[in-house]
């Protein structure tokens, strides 16, 4: 009897026989009684001590242990006060606790069917059930905004209409949905008040008096029978059997253990599942923990049965996670205990004395490094490796990160081993979806210590650890900001974040100081710095700021270092026959703006110089900087405002960009220690004058850009002398100006326009020879020779015919006035080309080929057949002038297959698609910033392949090359080499930074509309550069979490209603 009664208990309730209670030794009957008397009322949350008072001769902490060996017969105390139920329902702490999870499951079960509100039965009420803590959905977010209300989650809504705080609310205690006429309530009453009352029932506690899972019966259903005490038929355990004990295992003289992970108990009554199964379903509806928690079946080693009972939680039966100790000593995972002790009362559920969350503490270390150290089988099939407890979940999620990219590690394998493969970039210059991909796996483990170390708080996490990196590099000053911006006492974002913030997001003065008031009125503090701070820090950034000197002083060039934006008309009438001005230009003084760019790269200059490995205080001469310049036309920029005298309707910009600096020490090779890493960006690309001018009148544009011509020539004879890492250093400047289109060279170097016989601005072919002979030509015209030949077309020495004088000069009618590298622009190159081939799909779909001369009309149908094609299967539509995003999608070989579906003859399909294969290998040797890395492959082709086309041209489509050919073609196919042989790129001298940065120019300018003109291109000029400025680049990047964060003082209804306040966090 004695080792039934043992069994029955369960496993936790077993202890060896020395462990017994000292009070073992009393009478049974006394003991007897007691059960009796604790088993009335199961412990409560709100009762500390169930037992207490129970008998007053008995010390509560020694209930619990008293031992269970007692047989009692048919006749006993125990039967005849519970009303002839056995003992093993009800008697032992195990029983219970499983007596108190039944009933907590049975009372959560009846709250499911509740309402919150009204408390009537879900079932009876048409309509949706909608969940109390869930937030509004968006038919009910558009109804209560018609109806003036802003919240947007039920718990405000009910809190405003039925008066009932629901943020408090628990499971165990109140339901957890509300009716859908209760919803119809707060619908009709607007969100703020309530047309209907309603009266919110009180909810509380589950106790053995409880109305939901005892309800009162009527008069009528009453019997004459005596009332027994609540322990209903639905609630009450199956008499057991006696236990078999063939599988058992002896651990004392009266003791047996059965195998762990099973529990053999009798049969029950029918249509009642096992007990031990549903007191494991009772604990996971009180847990939730299954998805989280660790099954010991796992374990890939049979260990002996006590050693693993002890690395098993009591409450869920899986290992323990997060171990914590009661002060009885057993131990569970922190989660279960907390949300066991919060629904069935502060007592162990083993041993059921008294314990609170605040008696748990940690176990032992030698025994959590027992725990951390069990071995694991990962559940993947494929897998079956054997993993430490404490790296298991790590090993899981790699495993959840191949299946999400299966071919990541693939590609990643065959980047290490591709050597013209991009290099890794660092972190900061991604994209922001390209960091969240880099960083995927350090956020899930900083994700996973948040939440199991500090409550699943990530953002104190990060700042902290932002917070440790700034004090152990030594950078207290930004430590103390976020430090105090974490304590809530933050001192604002820098004026250089806030200039940086105004200036990216193209916000005007008024609107950026109308979101400088709303911040502040709206969250408390000056977290925007206002206007004259940020002109303060304008000035340190902007040309005419350092100081510096030339050596020796450049000619005809004023010394003076203070110097802003100035008028590019300064001098002007005393130049061009006294006529007034037609124009508006601003503009820097060259060598000032050099100066600013310099400074606005020193930490880059630095940095290149430590990692060279070249002694600072001895690189104090000997530095070169590489100029790439860049001059444009941006068109139709017409606005309705602004007053001032009639300017054209067209501006130019002339920019320049710093390519690379180099320094050579004493008796060293020169070395590069600064090389611009996006060469073609706007970013890059810096300002230095700005001209409401024509760029087709010759005489305007000689006139704006003679000074900047002057200061440059000035310059190259010269040295500059500026302090960079506290040493003054010298440096020399080298320009090349290679950044214009076809038709701006032929501007400044006097040629004639493009529809010239001579075809090239670099060599003296004509277009009948360029077309005869496509390959073999060389570079020959130069800046000098070109100023020889307008001497010669000026003076006509030798008294010839126009004719003859224009065949002596090779097309030379204008006076040179700024030198060109003698290259090739890229951009325009890949457009001129697009342009060609546009027109050879439709001479091959109209078979132009078999044709003399097609007339108008049919050559619009065939315009229209191919727009319509391409607008079809590519999604490219027509425009009205080629640009280069139209120009990269139609130069494909996706873009030829397309167009072959139109051309009848399948041998002109395949002339099509082996020319577009051939000039695709040569596109990427002009366009690539370094063709030696990037495409060593192409390069070395790239002769050979010039020629096969050509030959392509001159036999297959004869028709359209016979006697002529594009500017741009002939330069393809006859200069590249040569030029990429001389300079080493093509791509990386382009314009295309300058070109990008038109509709910058667009965006300015309705930034700081102005009655004036002039002033206007000020503003434009001024912001212009502080956009390329790259300390404001870094500082961007540096405080974007800032800037984020600053997010959370905004009320997003009321800066929703404000239409100026345009910034938009979401850019940064």
């Amino acid at each position: 009897m004695a080792e039934a009664s043992q069994e029955t208990d369960g496993l936790r309730s077993s202890v060896p026989a020395e462990l017994h209670h000292p009070h073992s030794k009393y009478s049974q009957w006394k003991f007897k009684l007691f059960r009796v008397k604790s088993i009335e009322k199961a412990p409560l949350p709100s009762e500390t001590q169930p037992e207490k008072g129970a008998l007053s001769g008995i010390s509560p902490p020694a209930a619990p242990n008293i031992e269970e060996d007692n047989g009692v017969g048919p006749g006993s105390v125990m039967r005849l006060c519970l009303g002839g139920k056995s003992k093993e329902n009800v008697e032992g702490p195990g029983r219970r606790v499983d007596v108190k999870l039944q009933e907590m499951d049975t009372h959560m079960n009846h709250l499911r069917c509740l309402c919150r509100l009204c408390g009537k039965a879900l079932r009876k009420v048409k309509g949706p059930v909608h969940d109390v803590q869930a937030a509004l959905e968006k038919s009910s977010i558009s109804g209560f905004r018609k109806m003036g209300c802003k919240f947007t989650s039920w718990p405000e809504i009910i809190l405003n209409v039925f008066k009932v705080d629901v943020r408090e609310d628990t499971e165990a205690i109140q339901p957890v949905s509300f009716c859908h006429r209760c919803w119809m309530v707060a619908m009709r009453g607007g969100g703020v008040c309530s047309l209907v009352p309603v009266r919110v029932p009180e909810w509380k506690p589950h106790s053995s008096l409880c109305h939901l899972c005892f309800p009162k019966k009527t008069s009528f259903q009453r019997t004459g029978r005596k009332k027994r005490k609540a322990l209903p038929r639905a609630h009450s355990l199956a008499k057991r059997a006696r236990w078999e004990h063939s599988d058992s295992i002896a651990i004392g003289d009266n003791r047996v253990l059965r195998p762990f992970g099973e529990l053999y108990h009798s049969p029950v009554a029918k249509g009642w599942k096992k007990t031990g199964i549903q007191r494991a379903q009772w604990v996971r509806n009180i847990t939730h923990c299954q998805k989280d928690h660790l099954s010991t079946k796992l374990i890939s080693e049979r260990l002996p049965v006590d050693f693993l009972v002890s690395f098993t939680c009591l409450v869920c039966d899986h290992l323990l996670s997060d171990p914590v100790q009661s002060p009885c000593g057993h131990l569970f995972c922190r989660s279960c205990i907390i949300k066991y002790i919060h629904v069935l009362g502060p007592h162990c559920p083993a041993c059921n004395l008294s314990c609170t969350s605040d008696d748990l503490i940690p176990p032992a270390k030698i025994f959590l490094s027992a725990l951390h150290s069990l071995p694991l089988l990962c559940p993947r099939g494929s897998c079956g490796q054997q993993v430490k407890l404490d790296s298991f979940k790590a090993h899981c999620l790699h495993h959840d990160l191949d299946d999400q990219n299966p071919k990541q590690s693939s590609q990643l394998d065959y980047l290490l081993i591709n050597k013209g493969g991009r290099p890794r970039q660092h972190l900061l210059s991604l994209t922001r979806r390209a960091q969240k991909h880099r960083l995927k796996e350090l956020k899930c483990q900083v994700k996973a210590f948040a939440d199991k170390e500090e409550g699943g708080d990530l953002k104190s996490v990060c700042q902290t650890l932002f917070l440790l990196a700034l004090r152990s590099a030594n950078e207290h000053r930004q430590a103390d900001e976020l430090e105090a911006l974490m304590q809530g006492r933050g001192f604002g974002l820098h004026p250089a974040v806030c200039l940086a913030i105004r200036v990216n997001t193209f916000l005007s003065c008024s609107q950026y100081h109308k979101m400088y008031r709303t911040v502040k009125a709206t969250s408390g503090r000056q977290i925007f710095q206002p206007l004259h701070t940020l002109r303060a820090a304008e000035k340190e950034l902007l040309p005419g700021f350092h100081q510096f000197e030339w050596q020796p002083a450049l000619k005809n060039v004023s010394t003076s270092c203070n110097v802003g934006i100035i008028n590019g008309l300064a001098g002007w009438t005393s130049t061009v026959d006294d006529s007034p001005a037609d124009t508006i230009t601003r503009r820097f003084r060259y060598d000032v703006a050099l100066v600013s760019a310099l400074k606005d790269l020193e930490e880059d200059i630095m940095e290149g110089l430590q990692e060279s490995g070249m002694e600072d205080s001895a690189c104090t001469s000997g530095f070169s900087v590489m100029i790439k310049e860049s001059c444009d036309g941006m068109g139709d920029v017409s606005e309705k405002h602004g007053g001032g005298p009639v300017v054209p309707e067209k501006a130019v910009r002339f920019s320049f960009t710093i390519m690379s600096v180099s320094v050579k020490a004493e008796g060293e090779e020169e070395v590069s220690i600064f090389t611009e890493p996006k060469p073609n960006s706007e970013l890059s690309c810096k300002p230095l004058c700005l001209t409401f001018v024509d760029e087709s009148d010759h005489e305007t544009l000689t006139a704006v850009l003679g000074p900047i011509v002057a200061e440059r020539t000035a310059m190259k004879e010269s040295r500059l002398i500026i302090s960079i890492g506290g040493l003054p250093r010298s440096f020399r400047f080298h320009f090349r100006g290679t950044g214009y289109d076809e038709k701006m060279v032929r501007e400044m170097e006097g040629l004639e326009a493009s529809g010239s016989s001579y075809v090239c601005t670099l060599c003296d072919t004509t277009r009948t020879e360029a077309s005869q002979n496509m390959v073999l030509h060389s570079i020959t015209r130069s800046h000098d020779e070109n100023l020889e030949r307008y001497e010669i077309w000026r003076t006509n020495p030798f008294s010839e015919s126009v004719d003859e004088l224009r065949d002596r000069v090779k097309g030379v009618s204008a006076k040179p006035f700024m030198e060109t590298q003698p290259t090739l622009d890229a951009l325009h190159c890949d457009i001129g080309n697009a342009i060609e081939f546009y027109k050879i799909f439709q001479d091959e779909i109209g078979e132009v080929y078999r044709k003399v001369n097609p007339s108008r009309e049919e050559r619009r149908s065939w315009r229209a057949a191919l727009d319509k094609q391409l607008r079809k299967k590519m999604k490219l539509k027509p425009v009205m002038r080629m640009n280069g995003n139209y120009a990269r999608k139609l130069m494909t070989q996706e873009t030829v297959e397309v167009v072959c579906e139109l051309v009848p003859s399948e041998e002109r399909r395949e002339a099509l698609r082996e020319l577009m294969r051939l000039y695709l290998q040569m596109k990427p040797v002009w366009r690539a910033t370094c063709p030696a890395k990037e495409c060593p492959d192409q390069l070395c082709r790239y002769s050979y392949n010039s020629q096969s086309f050509a030959d392509l041209l001159s036999t297959t489509f004869k028709y359209r090359y016979n006697g002529k050919i594009t500017n741009y073609l002939h330069k393809t196919l006859a200069h590249v080499p040569e030029i990429i042989e001389r300079d080493g790129s093509i791509g990386a001298w382009a314009s295309e930074g300058n070109e990008s940065a038109n509709k910058l120019f667009r965006r300015f300018r309705k930034m700081n509309a102005r009655q004036s003109k002039a002033f206007e291109l000020e503003d434009v000029l001024k912001h212009h550069w502080l956009y390329t400025s790259k300390f404001l680049q870094k500082f961007m990047e540096a405080h974007k979490d800032s800037v984020k964060a600053l997010q959370a003082t905004f009320d997003p209804v009321e800066t929703r209603e404000d239409e100026d306040l345009s910034l938009d966090f979401n850019d940064f």
